[in-house]
């Protein structure tokens, strides 16, 4: 028992573990998220209806969105803003790693009759043959990958725009990381039963690195027959540090927003929001 207290606690180097597969690919836990994704009134797996509603008007407005607009939204989870960009008549492609909420977007957009191509696969290893004149990636997924995945992405970005195309995403600011701290819990049954539909104990660990601006919510869980373990890394994001990545990867930020609403940025803000162009 003490060893494996000993293992619960270890701190990993950063992003030394990928693990997203549990949270996307288990059948219990992607329904959840799913859950999360369809609560309009919290800002968990989706923001709140209202910001949601705000921000597709502001990304409408900003980048001229018509019928001629191709976008392709990473990690479009359950078509939040697939959806309401297919009613303002763009073309748009949704990729995500969730089956379950792959399986809701496609069964909205068929009641609504939309034209959405849905693609189930990992972004990261997504081959797209279209060229699109606006890319998504929504909610600071961004900052769940490590260094060299977002070099991938980047890379990846970059092939798939069009000439005087853009990229849209969003980031947590140094501000949200100097707020947080690390801690060790256990509980029974964490987060109202996310991890599993029996009962189990959950350990998290939250490390904080302060020289790589990273954080980690490590979960080890425990049921009556088995152990898993979910590493949920986040980086954080100066304007520098961000322009930096971008440049090296052909990208010039041309904007900084607080949200993807459009809301001015300011040295208080939780998040940033960025428009770039390639060069």
């Amino acid at each position: 028992m003490f060893k494996e207290l000993q293992e619960i606690n270890v701190r990993p180097t950063p992003f030394q573990f990928y693990t997203a597969s549990e949270l996307w690919t288990n059948e219990h836990t992607s329904k959840k998220m799913l859950e999360y994704h369809l609560n309009n009134s919290i800002d968990a797996a989706s923001r709140n209806i209202d910001f949601i509603e705000r921000s597709v008007e502001w990304i409408v407005s900003h980048f001229g969105v018509n019928e001629n607009t191709e976008i392709a939204d990473f990690g479009c989870g359950p078509g939040i803003y697939t959806t309401k960009l297919s009613e303002r008549n763009a073309k748009v492609t949704g990729i995500d790693f969730s089956k379950n909420s792959l399986n809701y977007a496609s069964k909205i957009a068929k009641q609504q009759n939309l034209q959405i191509e849905y693609i189930h696969s990992d972004y990261l290893d997504v081959e797209l043959v279209n060229k699109f004149d606006l890319i998504t990636m929504i909610m600071c997924d961004y900052c769940a990958l490590s260094p060299d995945q977002r070099k991938q992405m980047l890379s990846k970005f970059h092939s798939l725009l069009k000439p005087n195309g853009s990229l849209l995403l969003d980031v947590y600011s140094l501000n949200v990381f100097d707020q947080r701290e690390e801690s060790a819990t256990y509980e029974l049954n964490q987060l109202f039963g996310f991890w599993s539909p029996e009962d189990y104990y959950c350990f998290v660990n939250i490390f904080k690195y302060e020289n790589e601006k990273v954080m980690l919510d490590k979960y080890t869980i425990f049921d009556q027959t088995s152990k898993r373990q979910v590493y949920n890394w986040l980086q954080y994001f100066s304007k520098d540090s961000l322009t930096k990545e971008f440049e090296e990867s052909g990208f010039k930020i041309e904007e900084f927003y607080s949200d993807i609403a459009g809301m001015t940025f300011t040295p208080d803000s939780q998040e940033m929001a960025v428009v770039a162009m390639k060069i």
